[in-house]
């Protein structure tokens, strides 16, 4: 599914869990998630950049605020989104470079990585296998070294806020929490 947008990567990760719940209903959970909904993911962003952290924020949609930051909508179908983004992520303020989705797949420019997140339900069993993947590609040597070297550093806590991330959405889905957002209405197949 990710190789539609970055087949060769440098670094990626894969995480997942079992919802029992329709593939469909997942999604619509995940769509609705917020930064409130995950903890950690804002106790570990807000150490990467306080600056970026307000009330409103956490309260509002995850992919929302992903897209405010530069990500752009890669494929959005009723069991996946896939979002991704270029930049300098090793940079304190990631270095995003404003880019339309159509213009992702062919980016080039030195200097930059390229990064897609995924999130699909897969039906398994009487429920959903929730996944999400990550992957990382630099533009040329250097941003590949880079961007590995600070890969080595927060890797740990890139794989504890997925980990959350999935179990928050788990967690609202089958907690029966409503699931309707704003991104939900405007999504496009």
């Amino acid at each position: 599914m990710l190789d539609d947008f970055l087949p060769a990567y440098d670094v990626n990760e894969v995480h997942s869990t079992s919802v029992d719940a329709p593939p469909e209903a997942v999604m619509e959970a995940a769509r609705a998630l917020t930064a409130r909904d995950v903890p950690l993911l804002v106790a570990l962003m807000a150490l990467r950049a306080p600056w970026r952290m307000g009330r409103r924020s956490v309260g509002a949609p995850l992919f929302g605020q992903f897209a405010r930051a530069g990500f752009v909508v890669l494929r959005d179908a009723p069991t996946e989104l896939v979002i991704g983004s270029v930049g300098r992520f090793w940079r304190p303020t990631s270095g995003v470079r404003e880019i339309e989705a159509a213009d992702f797949e062919g980016f080039a420019e030195p200097g930059y990585a390229k990064a897609v997140l995924d999130f699909r339900a897969e039906p398994s069993g009487a429920g959903t296998l929730l996944v999400t993947e990550t992957r990382i590609q630099g533009t040329d040597e250097h941003a590949r070294r880079t961007f590995r070297r600070y890969w080595r550093v927060i890797y740990p806590g890139s794989a504890a806020i997925r980990i959350a991330w999935l179990r928050a959405i788990r967690r609202r889905v089958e907690r029966g929490q409503p699931v309707s957002s704003p991104s939900a209405s405007a999504r496009s197949s």
